[in-house]
C-alpha cells in the first residue's frame, strides 16, 4: 500500500502540473487521495505547498493591469468598501455563532468578501493556517463557485437584469474571478467586461486585508514570541508584479507566460493541500465551516442583488 500510494501521489502531482485540471478538480483529487490513502510525504508536502502557494500568488500579480483596475476601483470604491465590510462583519458573526474553530472562519470570510481562492491563498500563510483549515476553506469556496456558475445566469434572466446589472452582481457575489468570467460570459459581452473589471478591482483589497491581518497577528503575539510574527513579503512582491506588468513593456510581453505558470502552479498547490485532508481531520472539522460559507454567500448575494435592482449600486 505504501508503494502504491507513492506512485499514485507522484502521478497525480505530475498530472496536476500539466494544466489539464481545473483548480476545483485538483483540490477534489487531492482530497480523495487523502481520504483513501496514507500520505507518503506529509511533512515535505506541507512545506512545499506553503512555498509554492506564495510563489503562485506573486505570479498571479502579472495578470493584473493597474490602470484598468484602479479606474474601476475609483468608480465603485464606496460600495466596494461597504460590501467588503459587510461581508467581513457578517462572516465573523456567523463563524462565532456556529462556533467554527481555528482559522477556517476567517479564511472563508476573506474568500467570500474579496476573491475566493486567491484571498485564501494570500491570507492562509499569514495566519499560519494548517492543511486542514486551508483545504476546508478552499473546498467550501470552490463548491459555491461551481453552484454560482450554474445558477447565476438563469436567475439573472428570470429577473430581467441588464448586462451591466448582471456583470456587477456577478463581480460582487461570486467568489473567484474565473467563475465571475464564466458566468458573465454566458450572460453577454457587456456583462463580461463589467464583471471582470470590477472583480479585478475588488481583488486589490487582498493587499490591505493581508497587511492588516499581519499587523493584528503581530500585535496579539507576546514580545518574546518572535517566531510567531509573520511578515507577508509575498504580498508586496504581488503588488510589484502588478506594477511591472502595467508599466514595463518588456515585462508585459512575458507576463502571460508567468501568469499561466502561476495558474498551473496554483492547481498543483491545491492538489497538495487537498492531500492533507484525512478521514480523521474531516470528521474533526465537521459541517460548521460549510454552513458558514453557504449562509454568508447567500447574505452577500441577496443583499448585493437587492441594492443593484433598486439602483443604489451601479457601474
Amino acid at each position: 500500500m505504501s508503494l502504491l500510494s507513492k506512485i499514485i501521489f507522484i502521478l497525480a502531482l505530475v498530472f496536476s502540473l500539466t494544466g489539464l485540471l481545473s483548480p476545483p478538480v485538483a483540490l477534489a483529487v487531492g482530497i480523495v487521495f487523502g481520504l483513501c490513502f496514507t500520505h507518503p510525504y506529509p511533512e515535505a508536502t506541507r512545506s512545499l505547498a506553503r512555498i509554492l502557494l506564495q510563489v503562485c500568488v506573486v505570479a498571479l500579480g502579472f495578470g493584473m493591469n493597474l490602470q484598468q483596475v484602479l479606474k474601476a476601483g475609483r468608480s465603485g470604491f464606496v460600495y466596494t468598501a461597504l460590501g467588503i465590510s459587510f461581508a467581513l462583519l457578517a462572516g465573523f458573526g456567523l463563524g462565532k455563532m456556529l462556533q467554527v474553530r481555528g482559522n477556517s472562519s476567517f479564511l472563508i470570510t476573506a474568500g467570500t468578501a474579496i476573491c475566493g481562492g486567491s484571498a485564501i491563498a494570500a491570507i492562509g500563510p499569514i495566519l499560519r493556517a494548517d492543511d486542514e483549515e486551508m483545504a476546508v476553506s478552499l473546498g467550501t469556496v470552490f463548491i459555491l463557485n461551481s453552484v454560482a456558475l450554474l445558477l447565476f445566469p438563469p436567475i439573472g434572466g428570470a429577473l430581467h437584469l441588464s448586462q451591466s446589472q448582471f456583470g456587477l452582481w456577478a463581480a460582487l457575489a461570486i467568489h473567484d474571478t474565473s467563475s465571475v468570467v464564466g458566468a458573465a460570459a454566458k450572460y453577454g459581452q457587456e456583462a463580461l467586461v463589467i464583471g471582470a473589471t470590477v472583480k479585478l478591482a475588488r481583488a486589490l483589497w487582498i493587499v490591505p486585508l493581508a497587511l492588516a491581518t499581519a499587523a493584528i497577528r503581530k500585535n496579539r503575539t507576546t514580545s518574546g514570541d518572535k517566531s510567531s510574527i509573520y511578515i507577508p513579503w509575498f504580498i508586496l512582491f504581488f503588488c510589484l508584479a502588478a506594477v511591472l506588468n502595467t508599466y514595463v513593456p518588456w515585462i508585459q510581453r512575458g507576463s502571460p507566460m508567468i501568469f499561466a505558470g502561476g495558474r498551473w502552479g496554483l492547481v498543483a498547490t491545491l492538489f497538495l493541500i487537498g492531500t492533507g485532508i484525512s478521514r480523521a481531520t474531516l470528521k474533526e472539522v465537521g459541517w460548521r465551516p460549510l454552513l458558514q460559507g453557504i449562509l454568508l454567500w447567500a447574505a452577500v448575494g441577496i443583499t448585493s442583488l437587492y441594492f443593484i435592482r433598486i439602483g443604489l449600486i451601479s457601474f
